[in-house]
């Protein structure tokens, strides 16, 4: 059956309304829908079906008969869910498992009977998605991507934003228990004359890994179970190396029971995690990574990144998504640039990574006045805390959740930040959250007032300059606010009018 409104992969990048992707993995199905084609899309809808298409994939070289049938049932679930929702754009990939399958075509076959129209990609086609999608989400990235599917494993090399070195080796989780039943010593063997064999023996080592897939990201979440950990957000959770031989030997013992407390652990994945980490403690020592990096940003979000024009792949995605969000919650959408730009002055000492964190607080400053009076600053600390934002780590989204909530009256103490920055970040936190505030009751909200006057930072004061004409605007609490400021900066308020 035709479907019409969707369209090929060649006209994505100029193509309008909702995008969707169809993941056909290894392991897993997927259905992604997206807003539009932004630096920074909104999901507004993703189903997954554990379809298992590879299990077959060591015994006999096929896909397994009873994997392309539920996948069909759920391809055809997925491409009728698509029109209902007047995708605009839809592309459907196939990865490792229906690449390698000797019936592989056959299946493909079936699918398009569907009225889908599936792109096969190579593992070359796979790993650069793979980093893509990790640059997108950590922008700054700068080291190996290791994409664990169920057929392969794609390492990639990323730096200065841009995809470089590039391995596809047929190590996914379906195919491990085999090569691990070998004996002892046999995926240490594998895993290295496959880095030998490609010349990534010549790579620089204690580069960071950063994880990608859903064994990995899984393992990711169990380490965040086990440390403990206050943010629930598995994006940019950060692990030293020695951890993944750690989770091996915590997944040797750790009964099914426990596993099943992890939040967000799905229980399909749970077979395949010592797998999984058996891998990952190889990796980790052939490569000799420093540190461990998950992202929630892979293949999909490669495939929109790609499609993206060059002007947009370099647009900050934390200031556009922040911005985007201003604008929907705020009052005055001009005012948040605004902000940023009139308290800049008192902070010139920050780096360039504290002043875009400070930058996207200012865009989103204006997200609490829709709540309650009383719970305006819970409003801001939430939003910051637990937003969809990427480009950012727990230390950052800390720092926008202090300043949000101390902008907003915010007095109390709040202990879950404490476990993610430091006594110094606090400060700095709240001296951005006073500027802020004081920014936003001068104003009003509004353009004009800040675009007339004046924040200066000398050695013994803080200087707020007004014209003469908006002199009126320096009232009892514009006055106050100043003051609580130029406390926190450690100096004397200042106020000059003409």
């Amino acid at each position: 059956m035709a479907l019409p409104l969707f369209r090929r992969k060649d006209e994505a990048a100029s193509a309008p309304g909702r995008i969707g992707i169809i993941d056909i993995g290894s392991n897993s199905i997927r259905l992604v829908v997206y807003d539009a084609p932004t630096r920074t899309p909104v999901i507004l809808f993703n189903e997954k079906v554990m379809a298992g298409l590879g299990k077959g994939l060591t015994k006999d070289g096929a896909l397994a008969e009873e994997g392309m049938a539920r996948g069909l049932v759920a391809l055809a679930r997925f491409a009728t869910l698509a029109r209902q929702m007047q995708v605009a754009t839809l592309r459907t990939v196939a990865t490792a498992a229906v690449r390698d399958a000797r019936n592989g075509a056959a299946f493909l076959q079936q699918i398009a009977a569907l009225g889908l129209d599936v792109e096969l990609l190579s593992g070359d086609a796979e790993a650069t998605m793979a980093g893509m999608g990790v640059l997108a989400g950590i922008p700054g990235a700068d080291g190996i991507v290791g994409d664990l599917g169920g057929g392969s494993l794609e390492l990639i090399r990323v730096r200065d934003g841009a995809v470089h070195q590039k391995l596809s080796l047929p190590l996914g989780v379906l195919r491990l228990g085999a090569i691990r039943a070998q004996g002892r010593g046999v995926l240490d063997r594998t895993v290295a004359s496959g880095l030998e064999a490609a010349g990534w023996t010549d790579l620089p080592l204690g580069l960071p890994l950063y994880l990608v897939g859903g064994s990995w990201r899984a393992l990711a979440r169990l380490d965040m179970y086990l440390e403990d950990w206050p943010l629930p957000i598995i994006h940019h959770y950060r692990m030293p190396a020695d951890r993944a031989a750690r989770l091996v030997r915590v997944l040797a013992q750790i009964d099914k029971k426990r596993l099943r407390e992890v939040v967000g652990l799905s229980t399909s994945r749970m077979p395949t995690l010592p797998d999984a980490a058996a891998l990952l403690s190889v990796v980790v020592r052939q490569l000799q990574s420093s540190s461990l990096i998950a992202s929630a940003y892979g293949l999909r979000e490669g495939l929109l990144h790609a499609a993206l024009s060059e002007a947009q792949r370099r647009e900050d995605p934390l200031v556009t998504a922040a911005r985007e969000e201003g604008i929907r919650q705020g009052r005055f959408p001009e005012h948040g640039d605004l902000l940023d730009r009139w308290i800049a002055p008192l902070f010139p000492q920050e780096g360039a990574e504290d002043a875009r964190i400070r930058h996207a607080a200012c865009l989103l400053a204006d997200v609490g006045w829709r709540a309650h009076p009383e719970f305006r600053a819970e409003r801001g600390l939430e939003t910051a805390l637990h937003g969809n934002w990427v480009g950012i780590d727990a230390r950052g989204r800390a720092l926008m959740a202090r300043a949000l909530y101390t902008s907003f009256g915010g007095t109390l103490p709040v202990p879950l930040l404490d476990h993610l920055f430091t006594p110094e970040d606090k400060a700095m936190a709240d001296r951005w959250g006073l500027a802020m505030r004081l920014g936003q009751r001068l104003s009003g909200g509004v353009a004009g007032p800040l675009q007339g006057s004046a924040l200066d930072l000398t050695a013994d004061a803080v200087r707020l300059t007004l014209p003469a004409d908006c002199g009126d605007l320096a009232g009892e609490t514009v006055e106050r606010r100043l003051k609580s400021l130029a406390t926190a900066l450690g100096r004397k308020p200042v106020l000059a009018v003409g």
